[in-house]
């Protein structure tokens, strides 16, 4: 197979590309890292027509004395048996504008893949190789981390602390409603009601200072007519007795 792919990015980026297996990683569209392992391994899910067969593997990129590379690859399928391999040659080739970059080589297959129409096959390794070599001309380096620079701030005297005024307590608040020592009878009141219900609280009449004075009752008055009686009827007796003495002498 053979095949070529304009990039609009010079050699001189696309090699320092190829010579970074992260970016070549970044590079291959669609590749599911795995993790612990080579950068340029993991899985690839390849759409062919409307079919698609996903493949685990790995792929190297070497480079060679005469300034092109060698791409080797294997992978099996994930759901099969089947298997491929490739070996591929790229070269880069300065152009206006930009690099070509040539793909010539073999690729061998057998399983699922073998069963697809070979135009199919063919459209979809064509596809594959172009996104690879756009995505490796737009591949960038990582920049490196540089190590935090800790600002040395000026030690400042630690603030004296300084006691917190303390408020002066409030004055006393006289109470108008209540004196503050009640009279015996209103403390003899409230013990009183300790232990009632509130029905019998609420009916019991008050006592002690709260209690209503009572009317005056007219006790001479009664007493009067009480001893007034009796003498009148003694009077009354003694004057009938006088006059029946005085009419018997005459």
């Amino acid at each position: 197979m053979e095949h070529e792919v304009f990039v609009p990015v010079t050699v001189e980026r696309l090699r320092e590309a190829l010579g970074d297996p992260v970016r070549v990683a970044r590079a291959v569209p669609g590749l599911q890292q795995d993790a612990g392992v080579d950068p340029v391994a993991g899985r690839l899910k390849v759409r062919i027509g409307s079919h698609s067969i996903t493949y685990r593997g790995a792929v190297r990129v070497t480079g060679r004395d005469d300034g092109s590379y060698a791409v080797e690859g294997d992978a099996t399928e994930t759901r099969g048996t089947g298997s491929v391999s490739l070996a591929l040659t790229l070269r880069l080739r300065d152009t206006e504008g930009g690099t070509t970059l040539t793909f010539d080589g073999t690729a061998t297959a057998d399983g699922r893949v073998t069963e697809l129409p070979q135009d199919a096959v063919g459209s979809a390794v064509v596809r594959l190789l172009n996104r690879f070599a756009e995505a490796l001309g737009e591949a960038e380096e990582e920049p490196e981390e540089k190590p935090e620079q800790s600002e040395e701030k000026p030690e400042t005297p630690e603030a004296v602390e300084t006691p917190e005024p303390v408020e002066p307590p409030a004055p006393p608040v006289a109470d108008f409603t209540e004196p503050a020592n009640p009279p015996a009878e209103a403390a003899h009141a409230r013990r009183t009601m300790i232990g009632r219900s509130a029905e019998e609280v609420d009916h019991a009449p008050p006592r002690g200072r709260y209690a209503p004075v009572p009317a005056p009752q007219t006790v001479a008055s009664g007493a009067t007519l009480r001893w007034a009686a009796p003498a009148a009827a003694v009077v009354l007796a003694s004057a009938i007795v006088v006059t029946r003495v005085l009419r018997k002498r005459r």
